[in-house]
């Protein structure tokens, strides 16, 4: 099994779109900490016109502007209910960091390597999984490379099992360089320190309000591994269908375009039929496990942290039986 693993991740090495995809990573990184940077300096802008130049510096004030900004968009009769709920939410996290004496504004390296995977856990980190992953035995199978390993006499599951292993390894790797790109970019924006502010995290949503009973605080640093841990088990149920295709089908192209179509069409799937219980149980509506920690309103109701776990666990092991049970029995050597 080790020499399969190890000529698996030899050949994933040797593939252009590893790079490509390091890449891609490294410039949406430095797009967003950019975004982020400048973001901020107009917010401080903005207020200094307002307050004054020494209250912009004052994250306090900062705070309680955006609260003042945010109530007088619920006062707009155009704002649909989503979008007020949301905003609302929004205001009682932001009057608790206010209570509770709890910098949310200021970002910190620490802090903005926390937040891009948070907002890549649904869309972006799962296409660039996609991308890697998509071609693992349909580009092989169309290549007819595949035969080359069925006629030395290896069982037909190790080889499966030897290309899965070696996906969660290189998932672990793009995870690993998204944390390293994220610290060495944000460092140069916004400095190499944060790590231990600490971090509300517990948030619950019920029927539109922010319930805080169950909050905690924690270093930014065990936030970030929180963080990157559900990030990881979205990269492996992501992974995990997107090579359940690829054992599916022999067509690269059709491997990626079916898994895209899924991903991209069940999200918004999940946003236009909110009312309906079918949708939470697609894998794709529960992909935001960030949310349920960081206490962002969920667009389907009735849905925790403990239901999306089970329903992703429910997949990715549907996906791994219906992978062997094909591979093994489906006609390779014609």
């Amino acid at each position: 099994m080790y020499s399969l693993v190890k000529n698996e991740a030899i050949k994933m090495m040797r593939k252009k779109r590893l790079y490509i995809v390091l890449g891609i990573l490294l410039v949406m990184i430095t797009a967003f900490a950019y975004g982020q940077y400048h973001s901020l300096d107009r917010t401080r802008e903005q207020l200094a016109r307002r307050v004054g130049a020494a209250a912009a510096g004052d994250w306090r004030r900062i705070a309680e502007q955006q609260i003042i900004d945010m109530k007088n968009r619920l006062d707009s009769p155009y704002m649909d209910q989503q979008n007020r709920a949301t905003t609302r939410v929004r205001m009682e996290q932001l009057q608790y960091y206010l209570d509770n004496d709890i910098n949310p504004v200021d970002i910190t390296g620490a802090r903005f390597t926390t937040r891009f995977i948070e907002q890549s856990i649904y869309l972006f980190l799962p296409l660039l999984v996609i991308l890697l992953s998509a071609d693992l035995v349909s580009g092989e199978l169309s290549g007819g490379t595949i035969k080359l390993l069925l006629v030395r006499g290896v069982s037909r599951w190790r080889i499966l099992l030897g290309k899965y292993i070696s996906l969660l390894l290189l998932e672990l790797n793009v995870l690993f360089f998204a944390l390293l790109f994220s610290v060495l970019v944000s460092g140069v924006f916004f400095g190499y320190g944060g790590w231990e502010a600490p971090v509300a995290t517990g948030f619950q949503v019920v029927d539109g309000r922010l319930i805080t009973s169950s909050v905690v605080n924690v270093p930014q640093w065990q936030y970030l591994l929180m963080v990157y841990g559900l990030a990881y088990y979205v990269a492996v149920v992501v992974g995990t269908v997107s090579f359940m295709i690829s054992v599916l089908v022999k067509s690269t192209a059709a491997s990626i375009g079916i898994i895209l179509s899924t991903l991209i069409g069940g999200t918004f799937l999940s946003g236009f039929m909110a009312d309906w219980k079918l949708p939470r149980y697609l894998f794709m509506s529960n992909l935001r496990l960030t949310d349920y920690i960081s206490g962002s309103l969920r667009p389907i109701e009735g849905m925790n942290m403990g239901f999306s776990l089970t329903v992703l666990a429910v997949w990715t092991v549907a996906a791994i039986v219906v992978s062997f049970w094909y591979f093994t029995r489906r006609d390779i050597l014609v």
